[in-house]
């Protein structure tokens, strides 16, 4: 553990508020702030402790009243020297103090630059430092918990512990090559073939749950498309609870799409309504519904709303064709479901028999909480979430679970065949720096750019 030049942001988000927190970590930071605060000698006092006083010009004029919170190395946040200065929100005030610790040697921090410096100082490995990203950021009960989860470990210390069985073996591996005439074998094939697989039934579960992790982390793009007039602008705004798009009559009226979200069993829906399905009648309107086109392409769910009462069975069954070869995944909506007639329901029953149908009435907003519970059923977050196990939101970890399981499998392929020990153990290298990877124990400047770059300032 090492302390680096000191660095200073402001904590808190920017603009005017009752208090804003600015953060100071590094060597002689302590000092530092204590060469502009008159109140306690700060050098003196214990860690965790709070202390009213001023932050002076340096003609020794008064900045603002502030509370300075001592944190000493290596009980904080990176485990540096770290002070916390609470002052009034003024962005005035925060400049002038901001200002006056750059005379005291101190320089603005990078954006994510205290939580890199907790990671390099062993505060928690690369998996959970972007977690904090992941909690800051986070808008529902969903992605709170899938944060927290990874924050206090989640499945990288497990990875942690096996990666270091597996390293053992390999070191076992290598040293076999070095007795490459003597035929001896010092790695127990049984017991690698046996860790192996114990270490892809821990990835498997995680590799599965990042479709439910995407979804937890960037929301799910559902898409409402139908034909003119179905009522799909009436629909999106019955679940949003105002009125989002324009409802009229006449057919075409919706041109371009419309987003919104809602929530729903703590998961984020990204809902967006488009332009009916048609012949255009117009330029604008043609592009409206490829706009249509494109966005049921890259949705993760399709919501098909179709008018009840008027709709053919023809026409209906062209549609439950196309939506079964598009592959996505697909709700059917029967719109208008107050004006529907029996002979109308038993017309289609033959084409909906195997069909999970949603009845509803957008205008009325009859059966909206049905049309809910389908939606949150369609995303598979129960089992996971609810019960705290781990779940993959991160495409970076999703990309190096899958790589070391493919080396392992490869791996195993291997010992079936009968493989030499250098080419065992390439295929265990090759499982062993994705592991390192993930974890942070294996990092490059540039992957440590890339990833707390993306972090805000101040954190």
């Amino acid at each position: 553990m090492y302390q680096l030049e000191p660095i200073a942001a402001l904590a808190t988000a920017p603009g005017i508020g009752a208090i804003a927190v600015l953060r100071v970590s590094g060597e002689g930071a302590i000092a530092l702030t204590n060469r502009l605060f008159n109140g306690k000698d700060l050098t003196q006092q214990a860690s965790h402790t709070a202390h009213f006083g001023t932050l002076r010009t340096e003609t020794g004029g008064i900045i603002d009243e502030v509370l300075v919170t001592v944190f000493r190395a290596p009980k904080s946040f990176t485990k540096e020297d770290v002070v916390e200065i609470s002052c009034h929100g003024s962005e005035f005030i925060i400049q002038q103090i901001l200002r006056r610790l750059m005379q005291e040697g101190v320089r603005l921090a990078r954006p994510g630059e205290f939580t890199q410096r907790a990671f390099l100082n062993g505060q928690f490995d690369l998996v959970q430092a972007e977690a904090v990203a992941d909690l800051i950021a986070s808008d529902s009960d969903a992605s709170h918990r899938a944060a927290l989860n990874q924050l206090r470990g989640g499945f990288s210390r497990q990875l942690k512990d096996l990666r270091q069985q597996l390293i053992d073996f390999v070191a076992l591996v290598e040293l076999e090559l070095d007795f490459g005439e003597e035929d001896v074998e010092f790695a127990h094939r049984d017991k690698l073939r046996q860790l192996m697989l114990d270490i892809r039934r821990v990835l498997h579960p995680l590799i599965d749950s990042f479709s439910t992790g995407n979804a937890i982390k960037n929301g799910v793009p559902t898409v409402i498309i139908g034909k003119p007039n179905a009522g799909k602008s009436t629909l999106l705004n019955a679940l949003l609870n105002e009125e989002k798009a324009i409802v009229s009559d006449i057919p075409g009226t919706t041109r371009d799409v419309i987003e919104d979200e809602l929530f729903l069993d703590g998961i984020r829906f990204r809902l967006i309504d488009t332009a009916g399905l048609r012949q255009a009648t117009d330029q604008i309107e043609a592009i409206g519904i490829e706009r249509t086109q494109q966005k049921m392409r890259d949705a993760s769910l399709v919501l098909y709303l179709f008018d009840g009462p008027a709709i053919s069975t023809d026409d209906l069954g062209e549609v439950i064709s196309e939506l079964h070869q598009s592959g996505k995944p697909y709700l059917l909506v029967g719109n208008k479901a107050d004006l529907m007639t029996d002979v109308k329901h038993e017309a289609l029953h033959p084409i909906l028999d195997d069909e999970q149908v949603i009845w509803i009435s957008a205008a009325k907003q009859t059966q909206l909480d049905d049309l809910k519970a389908a939606l949150s059923a369609r995303v598979r977050t129960d089992a996971a979430v609810q019960t705290g196990s781990a779940v993959v939101t991160n495409a970076r970890h999703y990309n190096h679970l899958t790589g070391t399981d493919e080396a392992l499998a490869h791996a195993i392929a291997g010992l079936d065949s009968g493989v030499t020990p250098d080419w065992l153990a390439m295929d265990l290298r090759v499982a062993l720096q994705h592991l390192g990877e993930l974890t942070g124990e294996i990092t490059t400047d540039d992957l440590l750019e890339s990833i707390f770059s993306k972090f805000c300032i101040g954190k």
